[in-house]
């Protein structure tokens, strides 16, 4: 997730506001930065400025803006896309939004800022140039540069050139690929690799790709046309990226080349090229249910192919081959980057495209970002070769001065990772209780006292996540007879009230499973008080 502050004469500009998404954190939907910084600088934030729109760059708005709310200024098809999020918030909807166009300064109170095209696999990406008191400072946005785009939008090596003739002070670049030598393949590469593959299938064809990648979805709609197949879309997200397309004139109306769920049941498999969300074997996504034959729109079966046209994120890899052998199983022809070199290309600059940049813009110093601290450190290294005079490779949270005598770190602003789940941001410690229940189980323990804070009753034990069924029964009884006793075995002239006793009760259950179990479950202990008399 992106997010970046500029601050100068009392002015704060904020460059990109995004999220990212747990990897397999029960209830949690997203991942947004913590704002706490910008929350007490609120009447100074003079707009919130986006490269471009995918959901790690624009996704955290509607939380910013709830507790810092400011003008945000987009390029057209980001706009439409955060325009659609803002609707789903009825308290953001008078937000005021400004479109961007690449080559037309603006203003963000002290700062001057002219967006400049970059390519990259999201439809309509900018770099940055801006104007600060400190000098020129370019921030390049996620970037790749692609001598032949689907767009014919091309990377504006010009400008970055003449940025770079009139003196830059500061570069901050993209450094997600440091360490992959030579150049990123066109997306040319990819359309030119799928073609032949969607020509020679014998039954439908199936291509998962990322809903957000709006160069490989007009590639897909052009060899659909090209090999006489019909598209039907399975996934919400790639419904929604292809109307924003649509109404940012990137795609041209489909005609009835677009078929819904209903019409695809009338059309030959080998006449239907289905694309679909779930590349990295998500279980809910539509190449999942496909995979487990449960989508309601068709069935997949010997013949029909499935083509993987994107990477699998780290971290993702048993869900995607768990999907891969499902669909195998079925009879389906697999195909993915390890199989067919070309079906997917990078959206990000390779080491060669990075030295590039570094060679138009010429800065005095630069900082990479975008990447992990080795991503960053080979950025840095990579610059360092082509003749900058002071780089500088900085933390999350770290705040940097830009003076005429060089940078330097001079403060740490508070950051960390607020988690949201239906709209909701989600405590530490609750996020802290979920991982220890996962990861130990729970106990509970249920008994009635009397007046004197004595046991009145049943001890009732409950167990989750400890063992399994036909072992619970016995396990639950000793538990108890464990507990029972050791309440029992109170001094008779420690009177004690109900939560004394509790924690008396949980501290036993917890000692008596960690000897059972040779682990220590989470564990909580519940005492009714028995009115005198009372019979329950």
């Amino acid at each position: 997730m992106n997010c970046m502050a500029f601050e100068a004469d009392g002015d704060v500009l904020v460059l990109d506001c995004g999220v990212t998404f747990p990897d397999d954190q029960a209830g949690v939907d997203v991942i947004h930065p913590d704002f706490e910084w910008l929350e007490e600088r609120r009447d100074r934030i003079r707009g919130i400025v986006i490269t471009h729109g995918h959901e790690d760059h624009i996704g955290a708005l509607p939380y910013l803006l709830r507790v810092a709310p400011a003008p945000v200024f987009a390029p057209p098809y980001a706009l439409a896309l955060i325009e659609q999020r803002l609707a789903e918030h009825r308290d953001l909807r008078e937000i005021e939004l400004q479109a961007t166009h690449p080559g037309e300064r603006f203003e963000v109170g002290t700062f001057g800022v002219e967006p400049v095209r970059v390519t990259h696999s999201m439809v309509d990406a900018t770099a940055l140039i801006l104007e600060t008191p400190a000098g020129t400072v370019v921030h390049t946005g996620d970037f790749k540069i692609d001598p032949t785009p689907p767009d014919g939008e091309d990377f504006d090596a010009e400008r970055f050139r003449k940025a770079g003739d009139d003196g830059v002070r500061l570069l901050l670049s993209d450094s997600t690929n440091a360490w992959v030598p030579g150049e990123t393949a066109s997306e040319a590469t990819a359309r030119d690799a799928l073609s032949p593959l969607i020509e020679d299938a014998p039954g439908r064809v199936v291509v998962a790709l990322f809903a957000s990648n709006g160069h490989r979805l007009r590639s897909l709609f052009d060899l659909a046309r090209e090999h006489g197949r019909r598209i039907l879309l399975l996934g919400r997200s790639l419904h929604r990226h292809f109307e924003t397309a649509r109404e940012t004139g990137y795609l041209p109306d489909p005609g009835s080349i677009l078929v819904s769920e209903r019409g695809a049941r009338d059309i030959q498999p080998k006449d239907l090229l289905v694309l679909a969300t779930g590349t990295q074997g998500e279980p809910r996504a539509a190449l999942a249910r496909l995979a487990e034959d449960r989508h309601p729109a068709l069935s997949l079966e010997a013949g029909d192919r499935v083509i993987h046209s994107a990477r699998i994120i780290p971290g993702n890899e048993t869900r995607f081959y768990d999907t891969m052998n499902r669909l195998i199983r079925l009879g389906v022809d697999v195909r993915f980057q390890a199989s067919d070199r070309g079906i997917h290309v990078s959206g990000h600059a390779h080491a060669g495209e990075q030295r590039r940049m570094l060679s138009l813009v010429r800065p005095e110093s630069f900082v990479p970002v975008h990447g992990t601290r080795m991503h960053l450190e080979k950025h840095a290294e990579l610059a360092r070769a082509e003749g900058v005079g002071e780089t500088l490779v900085v933390e999350n949270g770290e705040v940097v001065e830009v003076t005429a005598d060089g940078l330097r770190v001079v403060d740490d602003a508070p950051v960390g990772r607020v988690a949201v789940n239906r709209g909701r941001p989600i405590p530490p410690e609750v996020l802290r209780e979920r991982a220890l229940l996962g990861e130990l189980g729970f106990a509970f323990a249920v008994f009635p006292i009397d007046q004197f804070g004595e046991l009145a009753g049943e001890m009732r034990i409950i167990l989750r996540g400890l063992v399994g069924e036909n072992d619970e029964a016995p396990l639950c009884r000793r538990a108890g007879q464990y507990v029972a006793a050791a309440l029992e075995s109170a001094s008779p002239n420690a009177a004690m009230d109900a939560e004394a006793v509790e924690d008396r009760a949980r501290r036993a259950l917890k000692r008596f499973l960690g000897k059972e179990l040779g682990r220590k479950p989470m564990a909580w202990a519940t005492a009714t008080q028995m009115d005198e008399g009372d019979d329950r």
